[in-house]
Protein backbone atom coordinates (compact mmCIF):
# COMPACT_ATOMS: atom_id res chain seq x y z
CA UNK A 1 0.00 0.00 0.00
CA UNK A 2 1.71 3.43 -1.04
CA UNK A 3 1.73 6.25 1.45
CA UNK A 4 -0.27 9.17 0.93
CA UNK A 5 1.16 12.62 1.38
CA UNK A 6 -0.92 14.76 2.99
CA UNK A 7 -0.18 18.66 3.29
CA UNK A 8 -1.42 20.22 6.95
CA UNK A 9 -4.51 22.40 6.88
CA UNK A 10 -3.97 26.01 6.18
CA UNK A 11 -4.15 28.10 9.20
CA UNK A 12 -3.56 31.25 10.90
CA UNK A 13 -0.35 31.84 13.63
CA UNK A 14 -0.18 33.38 16.46
CA UNK A 15 3.03 34.56 17.42
CA UNK A 16 3.77 32.35 20.24
CA UNK A 17 3.57 29.22 17.83
CA UNK A 18 5.85 31.09 15.39
CA UNK A 19 8.78 31.53 18.24
CA UNK A 20 8.09 28.19 18.96
CA UNK A 21 8.32 26.57 15.69
CA UNK A 22 11.51 28.91 14.68
CA UNK A 23 12.88 28.94 17.63
CA UNK A 24 13.52 32.11 17.11
CA UNK A 25 12.49 35.31 19.28
CA UNK A 26 10.06 38.04 18.99
CA UNK A 27 12.48 40.54 17.75
CA UNK A 28 14.49 38.41 15.34
CA UNK A 29 11.01 37.29 13.58
CA UNK A 30 10.38 40.80 12.82
CA UNK A 31 14.06 42.15 12.42
CA UNK A 32 13.51 38.80 9.48
CA UNK A 33 10.21 40.22 8.57
CA UNK A 34 11.68 43.90 7.74
CA UNK A 35 15.02 42.27 6.02
CA UNK A 36 12.20 40.47 3.71
CA UNK A 37 13.93 36.86 4.72
CA UNK A 38 10.44 36.05 6.77
CA UNK A 39 6.89 35.54 6.00
CA UNK A 40 5.17 38.54 6.47
CA UNK A 41 2.34 38.79 9.38
CA UNK A 42 -1.30 39.74 8.07
CA UNK A 43 -3.77 42.23 10.30
CA UNK A 44 -6.15 39.94 11.60
CA UNK A 45 -8.02 43.14 14.05
CA UNK A 46 -6.73 46.50 15.60
CA UNK A 47 -4.35 44.70 17.86
CA UNK A 48 -4.28 40.95 15.90
CA UNK A 49 -1.80 39.68 13.56
CA UNK A 50 -0.66 36.43 12.34
CA UNK A 51 0.93 34.41 9.74
CA UNK A 52 -0.43 31.72 7.43
CA UNK A 53 1.39 28.45 8.28
CA UNK A 54 2.18 27.16 5.21
CA UNK A 55 4.33 29.97 4.82
CA UNK A 56 6.07 29.64 8.11
CA UNK A 57 6.63 25.89 7.39
CA UNK A 58 7.81 26.73 3.92
CA UNK A 59 10.12 29.23 5.28
CA UNK A 60 11.43 26.20 8.16
CA UNK A 61 11.66 23.83 4.72
CA UNK A 62 13.96 26.40 3.38
CA UNK A 63 16.15 26.53 6.05
CA UNK A 64 16.73 22.95 6.48
CA UNK A 65 17.36 22.07 3.27
CA UNK A 66 19.72 24.57 2.88
CA UNK A 67 18.02 27.61 0.25
CA UNK A 68 17.73 30.14 2.59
Amino acid sequence: MAAIATTPPRRIMRLPEVVTMTGYGRSSIYNFMDAGTFPKCRRLGSRAVGWDSLEVEQWITDRLEGRA
